[in-house]
């Protein structure tokens, strides 16, 4: 038996990443059940009921709304304890990521973060994840139950569930739970306005800006700010995610102009950041190494440079255009426009 955990959003729907979560639990051809909580995971349940799992826990009431320690790790270990499951699953959000390790203890069990595959080997489930800074990847088996896996996105279609509707809804059950007390409480949101936003982990297109965006340009004169209206034009035109080189980041440590909208957030590779979109759009990188592993999960990845010699020429780009990123740039926003 395995467990798939998952949390209902906002709006009462399920997020791609747990659609992804689930698909990848069913692929694996075990009798699943599903367990979800929220605040009314009821619409969450009814729109993967014929998904194909053998029963559907739920776990509802204000205070699984938000996310917080003490009632997220409560209801997952409630439902762990009805499922019974020896193999449980939930996808790598911040809410699951935090409870993990805790709900494992209380189970007695151990959990693994940041898997990236799961097969059946020999009937019995292996994990791959990706260590030291995603250079090697390793495939690992545990015999303690029950073992919690976190994956990560990208790894299954959503097309597992789809090919299921024709099977008979699943039974929804209500699991009692009587919240513990938190001392934590959401009193509201404080975000960047929506044309402010860089980061956006579901845009089909990631934008990486290098090093070259800040250096001198042809005629001999430094173009940050043009560069900085390039990019952000761009950004909000196509909805697109950015992402940077170590190199333009740390760069006002070297007393030189930078891009204000940039922080090691946007940073790809250097630190382990492994972004999964389907496309992936280079401009002014040199293919640095860190910058050229985080970048190898991309689909469909192209690039923009002056230098037919740099890294990204030598087979790190399927696409590689020749020529000046200011002045395409300026010709794509013209055109989205």
């Amino acid at each position: 038996m395995h467990l798939i955990l998952l949390h209902a959003e906002s709006d009462g729907t399920l997020s791609k990443l747990s659609l992804e979560s689930l698909a990848a639990t069913i692929e694996l051809g075990a009798p699943v059940t599903v367990g979800i909580i929220g605040e009314n995971p009821t619409s969450a349940a009814e729109s993967i009921a014929t998904c194909g799992a053998e029963k559907i826990l739920t776990i509802s009431g204000p205070e699984y709304a938000q996310a917080a320690y003490a009632t997220d790790a409560a209801a997952a270990e409630a439902i762990c304890r009805a499922a019974g499951a020896e193999i449980i699953i939930v996808p790598a959000t911040s809410r699951w990521n935090r409870v993990l390790p805790g709900v494992a203890h209380c189970l007695g069990g151990k959990a693994d973060t940041h898997i990236t595959g799961l097969t059946l080997i020999d009937g019995k489930p292996q994990a791959s994840r990706w260590f030291y800074r995603q250079r090697m990847e390793a495939a690992f088996t545990r015999s303690t139950r029950p073992w919690l896996l976190a994956l990560e996105g990208g790894i299954a279609s959503v097309e597992a569930i789809s090919t299921r509707q024709n099977q008979a809804p699943t039974p929804i059950e209500s699991v009692p739970l009587t919240a513990p007390s938190s001392r934590t409480k959401v009193i509201g949101f404080e975000a960047p306005a929506s044309d402010q936003q860089t980061i956006r982990p579901d845009a089909e297109l990631l934008f990486v800006t290098g090093a070259g965006w800040t250096k001198k340009q042809a005629d001999g004169a430094v173009k940050t700010a043009e560069a900085e209206t390039l990019i952000l034009d761009f950004l909000r035109l196509s909805r697109s995610s950015l992402g940077s080189t170590k190199s333009l980041v740390d760069l006002g440590g070297e007393g030189v102009a930078v891009l204000p909208f940039l922080s090691h957030m946007n940073q790809i590779g250097q630190t382990g950041s492994t972004p999964r979109h389907s496309k992936g759009l280079s401009t002014c990188c040199h293919g640095e190494e860190p910058h050229t592993v985080g970048w190898r999960f991309i689909g469909e990845r192209r690039a923009i440079s002056l230098d037919a010699n740099c890294g990204w020429a030598r087979g790190k780009a399927d696409i590689l255009y020749i020529a000046d990123a200011f002045a395409v740039m300026k010709k794509v926003n013209q055109l989205m426009q």
